[in-house]
Formats: C-alpha cells, sequence, structure tokens
C-alpha cells in the first residue's frame, strides 16, 4: 500500500471521520449529478479508497444516500420550523410558499426525495430501513406540531400536508431534471413547453389547494 493510500481506520473516532468523509463525497457528487448516477465506484474515488474498502462503512451505496435524505430531512425540518414561527400571515398560500420554497431551495434533498422510496430504501438491510424510518418519523412529528401551532389542522391533516409537500417535490425534480440533457430538450423545442415544470410555484399551487380545503369552517 502506497503512503498517500488511506489507511483503514482503527478507532471508533477515526472511524466516525471516515464515515462523514465518505458522506461528503456522495453528498457533492449527488448534487453535482443526478444521485441515481453516482455509483459506489464514484464516491470510493472520490476518497481515495477502493470500492470494496467502502463496504468496511456502509453496507451499500444505498445506504450512504439513505443516510443522507435523513440528514436532509433534520436539516428541512429545522430551518423551517424557524421560517414558520416567524410567520405573522398564516393563509394557506404562505403556509405553501414556505414549504415549497423551502423544499426547492434544496435539489438534493428533492432528489433524495424521490430516490428513497423507489430505490434507496428497498437495497438495504432492514435494520438500515428501520433506523431510517424511525428518523424521519420523528422529524415529521417534529413539523407535524409546528404547522398545528400555526394553522388549525388536525394532526392527520398535518401529517397529509407533510407527506403531500415532500412527495410531490420528490416527483416534481424529476419530472423537472433540472441540469439534464432531457431539460434542454423541453426548453429547446415549443411543442414541449408543457413539459418544463416550474416545481416551486407548481408545489405552491397543489398545496395552497390542499391547505384551503382543510381550513375550519
Amino acid at each position: 500500500m502506497s503512503s498517500t493510500s488511506p489507511q483503514r481506520a482503527r478507532s471508533t473516532e477515526a472511524k466516525q471521520q471516515r464515515e462523514q468523509t465518505i458522506l461528503a463525497a456522495a453528498r457533492s457528487l449527488g448534487a453535482q449529478h443526478s444521485v441515481r448516477e453516482v455509483t459506489l465506484t464514484d464516491i470510493a474515488t472520490a476518497v481515495g479508497m477502493h470500492k470494496s474498502a467502502m463496504l468496511r462503512y456502509f453496507e451499500t451505496r444505498e445506504q450512504i444516500f439513505l443516510m443522507l435524505t435523513a440528514e436532509g430531512w433534520r436539516e428541512w425540518v429545522q430551518a423551517l420550523r424557524i421560517r414558520l414561527s416567524a410567520l405573522t400571515d398564516v393563509e394557506p398560500e404562505t403556509i405553501a410558499g414556505a414549504l415549497a420554497q423551502s423544499l426547492t431551495a434544496r435539489p438534493l434533498f428533492c432528489d433524495l426525495l424521490a430516490q428513497a422510496p423507489m430505490n434507496l430504501e428497498r437495497n438495504v438491510s432492514l435494520e438500515a430501513a428501520y433506523a431510517f424510518k424511525m428518523a424521519v418519523l420523528a422529524e415529521v412529528d417534529t413539523l407535524n406540531t409546528a404547522l398545528r401551532q400555526q394553522i388549525r389542522i388536525t394532526e392527520s391533516a398535518a401529517v397529509d400536508v407533510i407527506s403531500t409537500a415532500t412527495g410531490m417535490a420528490g416527483a416534481l425534480w424529476q419530472m423537472a431534471a433540472p441540469g439534464t440533457g432531457l431539460r434542454t430538450l423541453y426548453e429547446s423545442h415549443p411543442e414541449l413547453a408543457h413539459a418544463v415544470v416550474d416545481v416551486e410555484p407548481r408545489l405552491t399551487r397543489i398545496l395552497t389547494a390542499l391547505l384551503t380545503g382543510m381550513a375550519p369552517t
């Protein structure tokens, strides 16, 4: 082994540091490309490791991105709670706009929101899937409380709002295909103008309609 090759992390602290380095590399690559295009080899190359050595720290490529999805939930919910608490206007369109803008400001998170149920959760151990689900449920509970402090809706209605916001953000982001050849194709052909998805305003309209329908009479 050359002197420049990374040594195996032996202490708990060193192992955690190596895991964070791997996550940071995956985060950077995922932000530059579509998550589905980033391979385990790409991540290994970015951190200067052999692909097989990566398996000492994460069971699969999907586990790496699933952990980044959980991280994205924590960061998004924390930021959104602060934003919601500062609102003086709690009309449906205002709440919807806050939700939509906070999601579209996080492109990697939107990508991960679509990839998690379709791919990531299906290619990890049941233990890893359970840990991820519990982490997300904790964030949903936290945001549920924050939403109900601002608007008069039931607990189940708040869950519906969160599920719709995150589910539609992931789906619309895939449809929008930002930074891809498909997006260029859509924008360069007027007959395909209907395929050009502007995620934030469309998501705002959907959530406004949902919240308006939930408003107490």
